[in-house]
């Protein structure tokens, strides 16, 4: 079984007194059915589970009324085991966009406060899909899962708590990861990239560490994603979607990764594709990272919406888009032409799954910083090797304080633990763990 942090977010949501319907919305095949059975099993003497998508038929439950009992009466009729006992059942409504009329039916659970309920949905929120006729706003509490982090891929590979929370305490503390752990965690960070952190991905590489079957089931779940694509998105808009999407591994392929539209399609224009991208990213499947004016907080006061870089929110996923061959080439330590892509994709990976919004600083110059966050209070720079190598741009910055007001950074490569004045140097793999803001 896999250890997954939404289980404390959803012990939380438990323990309140007067907790709200809880929605768990994710991208498909993050995890989210399998985590809230699993905590439903645990924490509930009967669980009631309607998946929407596998039984269509559980969708003509909500077509009429919406009053409680009618709705458990039409559930038992349906699955004769159902067992409805207040304060000790839950409703579990799996794939919940498939049936609108069942997000609307959420206010009247909360008012009639006999049962709990849990719903998980996939393209909650994109254009054209899902969307319920009243959406019960006051009467739902709603949660982000994402793939497994690097964390838990860790715990997935038998790293405890214990050795992670003394990584942890090397980076808060400024001092070298004892070497042997180093060398462990170096070489989990290079699985990781290549695996990523879709759950049967994981649980498949965990098992047999066939990297064949690993590249399969991402590859399956990439063309799952362009499936969704062509049958959910607006008629308009279908094409552009995939287009865009097949387009990521050549935007950051290129020296400069700002996304152009016409890598995308020649000729094409922003209008026509602005969109398509929103599409993809509320879909949960890529991050945007906006370019900042200056370096300086508030950062998101300072992004530019128009001048920006994609990353995909899985680098697992990113790499199965590569050619062939990739993944042993990041696993043997051969890094080739996309290994600025792969690392950046890599530390954006790991800000996106903590919740970081994502932005970079670049000037025409040529000047540029792979992310700027918020850091201990404040603007941080953050630069991205793949070895260890000179990160000028960065020493431009902290060199000009009265232009670029920065005053501290952090170089992420494949090092030890260390510091050089104004810059914290820290191993890839501790970019994970840059949680403090």
């Amino acid at each position: 079984m896999l250890r997954r942090k939404i289980t404390e977010k959803l012990l939380a949501w438990k323990h309140q007194e007067n907790r709200l319907p809880l929605i768990i919305k994710g991208c498909r095949q993050c995890g989210k059915t399998r985590a809230v059975l699993e905590f439903a099993r645990e924490n509930y003497e009967h669980v009631v589970y309607l998946n929407f998508f596998e039984n269509t038929a559980y969708g003509e439950i909500f077509k009429d009324s919406l009053e409680v009992d009618f709705l458990t009466m039409m559930i038992t009729a349906q699955i004769s085991d159902a067992v409805f006992e207040a304060d000790k059942t839950v409703i579990v409504l799996d794939e919940i966009q498939e049936c609108p009329e069942a997000r609307t039916a959420l206010k009247f659970f909360k008012l009639d406060g006999r049962y709990d309920v849990i719903a998980t949905g996939s393209l909650l929120g994109v254009s054209g899909y899902g969307e319920p006729k009243s959406v019960p706003v006051g009467y739902e509490t709603v949660l982000a899962m994402v793939p497994m982090d690097f964390e838990e891929f860790l715990w997935a590979n038998g790293i405890d708590d214990k050795l992670v929370n003394l990584v942890k305490d090397c980076a808060a503390k400024e001092k070298p990861v004892p070497e042997a752990l180093h060398k462990r965690m170096r070489m989990l960070l290079l699985q990781y990239a290549v695996v990523g952190g879709m759950p049967a991905v994981v649980q498949n590489f965990v098992d047999n560490h066939n990297m064949a079957q690993v590249l399969q089931m991402q590859r399956d779940i990439t063309l799952s994603y362009e499936d969704d694509m062509m049958k959910y998105a607006p008629d308009r808009d279908k094409v552009r979607i995939r287009k865009c999407f097949r387009s990521i591994p050549k935007q950051l392929a290129k020296e400069n990764k700002k996304f152009q539209y016409s890598v995308v399609e020649r000729g094409a224009r922003s209008r026509d594709y602005v969109s398509c991208l929103s599409w993809i990213e509320d879909a949960g499947i890529l991050r945007h990272c906006y370019n900042l004016s200056v370096p300086e907080l508030p950062l998101d006061g300072n992004a530019d919406e128009n001048i920006f870089k994609v990353y995909m929110a899985d680098t697992g996923l990113f790499i199965s888009m590569l050619e062939d061959g990739t993944q042993a080439d990041i696993l043997q330590g051969n890094m080739l032409g996309y290994k600025g892509a792969i690392f950046e994709n890599l530390v954006a990976d790991f800000f996106g799954k903590m919740g970081r919004k994502l932005y970079y600083f670049h000037k025409e110059s040529g000047l540029e910083i792979d992310f700027v966050i918020r850091y201990k209070g404040k603007a941080t720079l953050v630069e991205v090797k793949a070895r260890n190598g000179n990160a000028k741009s960065l020493k431009q910055v902290l060199a000009n304080p009265d232009r670029y007001h920065v005053e501290q950074a952090i170089k992420l490569a494949d090092v030890q633990v260390g510091r050089n004045g104004q810059v914290l140097t820290l191993p890839l793999y501790m970019g994970a763990f840059l949680y403090e803001v």
